[in-house]
């Protein structure tokens, strides 16, 4: 059986004048119909970069895919061209960004735009697409949805630009459903609002979501399998439950130290991974993530570690000494 996405080796180039940046090497992962998959790392560790990459939406110049195949449901979307390409969008794959106020253009009404996604890729008339509009924006939790089909951008809130972005984002049904970082800019109940209402929605709709972030404690709670990433590529994949409670990459076990616990006794400080990450001009040549790691040996530092599945398809991870962590790990 097809997977809906498949990425094989995937990478994405800058060519600057400072050199060429490696965004993106060799990532590789499937998605199936109706999964829900996290994709969390620190800024800059490639993870829309390599969303944009899905979408053919790097920039040329300065950025380039020099390699890999993106396979949806079989098609390798890195041979259409842009023609083709712009079918896909909205219609099979559609994408949420982090801040709506960029996204939304903001001469034009909510209306107006989700209106247009509709006629461009559905047999719509205009009165036609302007219902369905409405009906986008009250299954998101507008209210009154009628009447802000004419408002522009900046006459709604925060939360409520986001609900406009995922409106958009459902209304052509797609497929598969990219998140980039769609709550980081709002409050932490307004986080929840959304995170509730995308779950609501995915199983109503059937949908596939990938949603990127930098917060495992919201993944923790929506998605079925994690993918890790730092500098540009998946250091350690797998279930949700895999990467919590059976940690065996030390970046992941400094993310999940990062965040506050339930159980944690007053005055109890949080752990921080020491250090920066690796100039993506010049990467080392062994693990990048070797200069911040306290397990580091010779190996480590001269030798990248591949993807080995440690607990078979479900766990993989990207370390030479992740049997040694296995038997320290505290998550356990």
């Amino acid at each position: 059986m097809t997977s809906l996405l498949e990425i094989k080796n995937l990478k994405t180039r800058f060519f600057t004048a400072d050199g060429v940046v490696k965004a993106v090497n060799d990532v590789s992962y499937s998605m199936e119909s109706g999964e829900i998959l996290g994709i969390v790392g620190e800024s800059g560790c490639g993870k829309s970069v390599h969303a944009l990459s899905i979408m053919q939406l790097i920039p040329d110049p300065p950025g380039k895919i020099t390699n890999g195949e993106v396979l949806f449901e079989g098609r390798n979307l890195l041979d259409l061209d842009e023609r083709d390409m712009r079918k896909v969008r909205g219609r099979d794959i559609a994408m949420i960004f982090q801040d709506p106020m960029t996204s939304l253009n903001p001469v034009f009404t909510v209306g107006y735009q989700i209106v247009e996604a509709l006629r461009l890729h559905n047999d719509m008339t205009k009165k036609e697409a302007r219902k369905r509009a409405g009906e986008l924006l009250t299954l998101v939790g507008i209210p009154g949805a009628e009447t802000r089909l004419d408002d522009y951008p900046h006459q709604f809130s925060g939360g409520m630009r986001q609900r406009a972005m995922i409106a958009m984002g459902l209304s052509c049904e797609p497929k598969l459903l990219i998140a980039d970082e769609p709550t980081t800019a709002l409050d932490v109940t307004i986080q929840a609002q959304i995170v509730d209402l995308v779950k609501k929605l995915q199983q109503e709709l059937g949908m596939a979501i990938m949603w990127i972030t930098h917060d495992l404690g919201v993944v923790a709670e929506m998605a079925e399998r994690i993918n890790v990433m730092y500098a540009g590529s998946i250091i350690e994949r797998g279930k949700v439950r895999n990467i919590y409670k059976k940690t065996r990459h030390p970046y992941t076990m400094g993310l999940l130290g990062s965040l506050p616990r339930l159980d944690d006794s007053p005055g109890t400080k949080l752990a921080s991974v020491p250090g920066l990450p690796p100039d993506l001009l010049a990467l080392p040549e062994g693990c990048a993530f070797a200069a911040r790691c306290a397990y580091r040996n010779d190996h480590c530092l001269a030798e990248k570690p591949p993807l080995v599945e440690i607990d078979g398809p479900d766990h993989i991870v990207a370390c030479w000494r992740w049997e040694e962590i296995a038997g320290i790990n505290k998550n356990e």
